[in-house]
């Protein structure tokens, strides 16, 4: 695990260095003195509060949308009978085939002509139903496909509709998989970069990826102890999510199972 910890504890202890400590010789991991100014350069240097927001609620509004649209599809993929089933999702998984730089910018068209662009509408929209909405939705579908069949065969003699055997039965049971899309799109959002620097110009829209590398000086030159700072604080939400996220997995394995 050293590899993995170690660049992090790396980060946190440039956060809380001078300039001229960060780039001392021999290096210290642990700062000789706390120097508290790289986190109160954050909000002088651009609107960091609100690029954290928009990072927050976008991450949030598209994790949300991803886990109702791909559940909905997935379950219909696995568990409906319907002409074209086979066809039409091999049709959806021919989407991942194209790289996300290969249609960005027909992609930035299209934004434009809709008169989108400069907003954060884009990067709610794509993610749920892009390629990503895809992944998720491939995701649910192989869970959906390893549910008995007899649960929703004694569901129909009980008088469950299709809807109540989704919501009641199929939903309970799929609590790992949605934890698993939930983390994947929650994370996949949150460090997205390419997408956010080419449909936003204004900085109070920019999410946090793309704030943290307009950490600069009047020469382009990065200001490392901010820029580290300000990386520092972006981790947060993501350990947060992750451990809420973590336990969830936990209590679905323990509370999920199915009794023969």
């Amino acid at each position: 695990s050293i590899p993995f910890i170690f660049p992090f504890l790396w980060m946190v202890s440039g956060s809380l260095k001078s300039p001229l400590e960060i780039f001392a010789s021999p290096p210290t991991l642990i700062p000789e003195t706390f120097y508290q100014q790289n986190y109160e350069n954050i909000l002088d240097i651009q609107p960091f509060a609100r690029q954290y927001w928009n990072s927050i609620w976008i991450a949030t509004v598209v994790t949300m949308g991803t886990l109702i649209f791909s559940s909905l599809a997935g379950y219909a993929f696995a568990r409906i009978s319907f002409f074209g089933n086979g066809i039409l999702f091999l049709l959806l998984l021919s989407a991942l085939m194209m790289p996300e730089e290969v249609i960005i910018i027909p992609k930035f068209r299209l934004v434009q002509w809709l008169g989108i662009d400069n907003t954060h509408i884009p990067l709610v929209l794509f993610p749920i139903f892009g390629s990503h909405g895809v992944i998720a939705t491939f995701m649910m579908r192989q869970h959906f496909l390893g549910m008995p069949r007899e649960l929703e065969e004694a569901a129909m003699l009980d008088g469950l509709t299709r809807w109540g055997i989704f919501w009641r039965i199929a939903m309970p049971i799929a609590k790992p998989a949605l934890t698993a899309v939930a983390i994947i799109t929650f994370l996949h959002s949150w460090n997205s970069f390419l997408e956010p620097l080419v449909y936003l110009e204004d900085t109070h829209l920019y999410t946090v990826p793309l704030a943290l590398s307009a950490f600069t000086d009047e020469f382009g030159t990065p200001l490392w102890g901010t820029q580290m700072a300000a990386t520092t604080l972006s981790v947060i939400p993501i350990l947060v999510f992750y451990v809420f996220a973590q336990r969830l997995v936990i209590e679905s394995f323990a509370s999920s199972g199915v009794k023969g």
